[in-house]
């Protein structure tokens, strides 16, 4: 397991300009176009809800007016490291200080040099990582049954380590609660298990050391079937998990009540990946190996029966959802070696395309993506923009917003 370091000063940067400043002369003076998508909608420019996300982003990473101004009336970005500093000494601001938008500015601008170095090994795979909402935790799955927690602050040391019970292959999601106080983790298995990670003891040995309830999220109506859960949520007030699996189903369980509360008949394939929209806990977000990602709105399902919308785009299965937390944008990765950022405003209410146009066969555990499918398109993408240039191979690999663009 390795990791870069995210608190790099300026003076240990390298100088190569990341793709995010050469992209970003795109969104200057709200003159917007979306270069980074590959649907085939029209050519004309679009409309600025289009970028609003962008728009929103442009303004959190754009440095002080007075430091990127030439003349008046005029701006021109980016403003260069030199004048930025030389800005910051001179009290341009009236702060004495950069700006989270002047620091945003300045560290997009380059590329770490420093890492990644390792700061554990362990004797099996790693198959799932994810930090904390505040980045002071790093949780860690591992194939031999062990999942680990560490403390980001304390130089990564070990808070919790953790024996997780009863796994079916490997540790398939971990989630952690908004207070942070529990871990829940999944397998191939319908049980969901349950961990304090509260306590003051290191080591979690499951029932010897300390419990590690079960949470069956196993339906009336599913015949006694055995699934397994690809994918694990908690809610933003933590009462509720969503869960998607291999039986094409979406699962919600109910952590007061302590029970299963819903059950959706999603995909036409695995769910592996799901996700809460909002805080409301209304929307939720899947997506499936039928490439397809759905929105599901609780508040009407039982009525209709049906998603409030499919988004299309994708090629392949779709490995991760990430929530940008306003019930309004998202993103996903996908094993045609993309990330879509989707507007749900785009939704269709059905699927008007012929999706199976694959004419050829590929496997992504074991086989590098075809050469020949790299320049496909999809003919009706609803993606507001695509992100290409990294690899989704072996396994679901996760995607996930910057804390700073949320």
């Amino acid at each position: 397991m390795f990791v870069t370091d995210s608190a790099v000063t300026i003076d240990e940067m390298g100088y190569a300009m990341s793709r995010l400043e050469i992209e970003s002369e795109l969104f200057d003076d709200g003159n917007v176009t979306n270069e980074a998508a590959t649907s085939n909608r029209s050519k004309k420019p679009l409309h600025n809800v289009d970028h609003e996300i962008a728009q929103l982003t442009n303004l959190r990473s754009r440095p002080h007016e007075r430091l990127c101004q030439l003349m008046p009336g005029k701006q021109k970005l980016p403003v260069s490291p030199v004048k930025m500093l030389a800005g910051r000494e001179g009290n341009y601001s009236g702060r004495g200080r950069f700006s989270s938008a002047d620091c945003c500015h300045m560290l997009s601008r380059y590329l770490p040099v420093n890492g990644p170095w390792p700061v554990d090994q362990m004797k099996s795979r790693a198959y799932v990582s994810q930090f904390s909402a505040d980045g002071s935790l790093f949780v860690a799955g591992f194939q031999g049954s062990n999942i680990r927690i560490y403390n980001v602050d304390r130089g990564w040391k070990v808070q919790k380590n953790i024996l997780a019970k009863s796994l079916r292959w490997t540790v398939t999601d971990t989630s952690l609660s908004p207070d942070q106080h529990y871990l829940v983790y999944t397998s191939m298995s319908p049980i969901v298990h349950i961990v304090n990670v509260g306590s003051t003891a290191t080591e979690s040995l499951a029932n010897i050391t300390e419990i590690h309830e079960g949470l069956d999220f196993s339906a009336a109506d599913d015949g006694g079937y055995s699934f397994g859960i690809f994918s694990v949520k908690f809610s933003t007030d933590g009462r509720e998990l969503v869960a998607g699996s291999n039986d094409d189903s979406i699962y919600v369980y109910d952590l007061e009540a302590n029970k299963l509360s819903l059950r959706i008949v999603a995909h036409t394939a695995d769910v592996n990946t799901v996700t809460f929209a909002d805080e409301s806990g209304n929307l939720i977000y899947s997506g499936s190996d039928d490439n397809l990602c759905k929105v599901w709105d609780r508040r009407c399902f039982v009525a209709k029966g049906k998603p409030a919308g499919v988004l299309m785009g994708h090629l392949e299965g779709i490995t991760f959802l990430d929530s940008r937390g306003d019930g309004r944008y998202f993103i996903s990765n996908g094993k045609d070696q993309t990330i879509k950022l989707w507007d749900i405003r785009k939704m269709s209410p059905n699927t008007p395309c012929n999706l199976d146009f694959r004419n050829y066969e590929w496997d992504y555990r074991w086989m590098d993506y075809p050469p020949q499918a790299r320049d496909l398109k999809h003919p009706c993408d609803q993606s507001v923009a695509t992100y290409k240039g990294h690899s989704v191979l072996r396994t679901l690999i996760r995607c996930y917003f910057s804390p700073e663009y949320r």
